[in-house]
């Protein structure tokens, strides 16, 4: 018997972990199918509860369902118990393992595919939404000199602060508190590019040879990339890379082998794809 994978969401047609996995899968020899299932938005656990009793073995878990794996799961990786954001579940019987794999796959695209280490460097995020919640550990490990999160909501950022204090330094306000900062990596974790918005960003917020990095893929080179790239940006990235990396380590957790990721950014490298300049 072949199987069974998914990806949960509500939109997801948009979602590309299918192909994705479904190139891992060929490329590493694994039988298995990987499909899209959507849920409403109070029906996740009916959705996840079907598909474990056809046989499913694991999810990945996008917006916005991330909070309620975590309240499904029965046990935890350290970084999901932290981070209390899931996009990773396996199913062992009546045992629900959750993890998260977004941090890995943001550091690990910076760090390796866009070449700039993390070490020693300021790192801005804008917004405090669970994008950003479920990459502020991962960040903290690789030990920068500071993490700061600003959002319209200074109280919202202030919370995350609280959450990861333990764990390095964070600091968080609005985006006023910083109008006279420049930072050397600057993450947008907010949901403006969708609909080619900017978020209230001082143009002097990126520091010579800083790397603007949106997490929202498929959109091109977003209006927050065109700015940070006028305004002084030396490297400009999408989210595309933390996807297929993540998508990675959850099919390293399922299947006990990590795939190549290299051959699978060809496959979406089009327009549609905001590799900026510097990158490789």
């Amino acid at each position: 018997m072949i199987d069974r994978y998914a990806v949960i969401g509500n939109p997801i047609g948009h979602s590309k972990s299918p192909p994705i996995h479904t190139a891992f899968a060929q490329q590493t020899g694994q039988q298995l199918t990987y499909a899209a299932l959507e849920a409403l938005r109070d029906g996740f656990a009916d959705v996840v509860a079907t598909f474990r009793a056809s046989g499913g073995k694991g999810l990945n878990v996008t917006m916005p369902f991330k909070g309620a794996a975590f309240a499904y799961a029965s046990h935890f990786t350290e970084r999901a118990r932290i981070t209390q954001s899931v996009n990773t579940l396996t199913f062992d019987g009546d045992t629900v393992y959750a993890d998260t794999t977004d941090g890995a796959g943001l550091v690990r695209d910076i760090q390796v595919n866009i070449g700039i280490p993390i070490r020693g460097k300021s790192v801005l995020l804008l917004g405090a939404g669970g994008a950003v919640r479920s990459v502020v550990l991962t960040l903290l490990e690789q030990v920068p000199t500071q993490i700061v999160i600003v959002n319209r909501s200074g109280a919202k950022a202030l919370a995350l602060q609280h959450q990861f204090a333990a764990y390095g330094t964070v600091r968080a306000g609005s985006y006023a508190d910083i109008a006279n900062e420049a930072f050397d990596l600057v993450i947008n974790g907010t949901s403006a590019s969708l609909s080619d918005g900017l978020p209230p960003l001082a143009p002097t917020s990126f520091a010579p040879g800083s790397l603007a990095y949106d997490m929202v893929y498929g959109k091109g080179v977003t209006r927050f990339m065109a700015y940070a790239q006028e305004h002084g940006a030396q490297h400009s990235a999408d989210g595309l890379g933390m996807l297929i990396e993540g998508a990675a380590e959850a099919f390293l957790s399922w299947r006990g082998v990590r795939p190549d990721t290299q051959p699978i950014f060809a496959m979406f490298q089009t327009s549609s794809s905001g590799r900026g300049s510097g990158i490789g």
